[in-house]
């Protein structure tokens, strides 16, 4: 008997011990900067798909640098990462407009560049130049088709973005039309991606996509004579353009997110900036 209850006393105490063992596992894992088993730090990032690219860019020279550091990128869309930093999901959330509202009195935000929203049409379209006022009709349903524009007798096919996007709110904004006034036929398309491909594949689509995402598969349109460059929208001459910015909730931020955060405002990071056809916060 003596020998059972010995037994009994070792099979709770082993019991114990890895209780106490799986807890100190669940809290090693809590909170936004995380350790993983290599040992790295990991930095959560999430929002924007227009500040999405850049980003990637930053984190990879970011790690080459800073070996113990992980950042990982999620891009959902600006509100979608600005609702992350708010609710601590995610360390930094990428947004390309300013803050609203709430959202303005419970998180903070970094300008990180400044990025221009260009117009883009079909390489095979012949209309390379308009006005804003040409552009605000188009999307709101008074041009409907290229004949009125010096292009040629085919409908209009327009490519917005989703609710939420950052970039389709500095359009709407910039351009001078609200969300409600978009032609009802317009085609939805979800990042900057997607709407160059539409655009890439239909010779009657026209959209608008970050400077980012200009390349010779589509056609950049200049509004009112001026160019879509990034020495334009510096000098004030282009009319489309709207910050990138870093989102943190000071309840949730830590040290490692801050030297990020640093890291791209310093002289490193804004080179990257500059390399990426973004205008420098300097």
């Amino acid at each position: 008997m003596e020998e059972i209850e010995i037994k009994r006393k070792k099979i709770k105490l082993l019991a114990g011990v890895m209780i106490i063992a799986m807890t100190g596992a669940v809290f090693v894992g809590c909170g936004n900067n995380s350790a993983s088993n290599e040992g790295k730090v990991t930095i959560t990032v999430s929002g924007s798909t227009s500040v999405g690219p850049l980003m990637e860019k930053i984190a990879e020279k970011y790690e080459e640098e800073n070996s113990d550091v992980s950042i990982e990128i999620n891009q959902t869309g600006s509100s979608a990462g600005i609702k992350d930093a708010m609710d601590g999901i995610s360390d930094i959330g990428l947004s390309s407009r300013d803050l609203k509202g709430e959202e303005a009195s419970k998180v903070q935000s970094t300008v990180l560049a400044y990025d221009g929203v260009a117009v883009i049409t079909n390489t095979s379209n012949p209309v390379k130049e308009l006005t804003i006022e040409q552009i605000r009709d188009i999307f709101t349903g008074k041009i409907t088709n290229w004949n009125q524009i010096g292009g040629n007798d085919s409908p209009i096919v327009v490519v917005s973005r989703e609710t939420g996007s950052g970039t389709r709110t500095a359009f709407e904004e910039g351009v001078g039309y609200s969300e409600e006034e978009l032609v009802k036929t317009a085609t939805i398309s979800k990042g900057n991606g997607d709407v160059k491909t539409t655009v890439s594949t239909n010779e009657n689509a026209i959209g608008f996509v970050s400077f980012e995402y200009l390349d010779d598969a589509i056609s950049a349109i200049n509004i009112n004579g001026i160019k879509p460059t990034a020495e334009n929208v510096k000098a004030g001459s282009y009319v489309l353009s709207r910050p990138f910015l870093a989102v943190t909730n000071e309840q949730y931020i830590t040290e490692d997110t801050k030297n990020l955060i640093d890291y791209i405002t310093g002289k490193e990071g804004q080179q990257i900036v500059k390399d990426n056809k973004l205008i420098t916060i300097d």
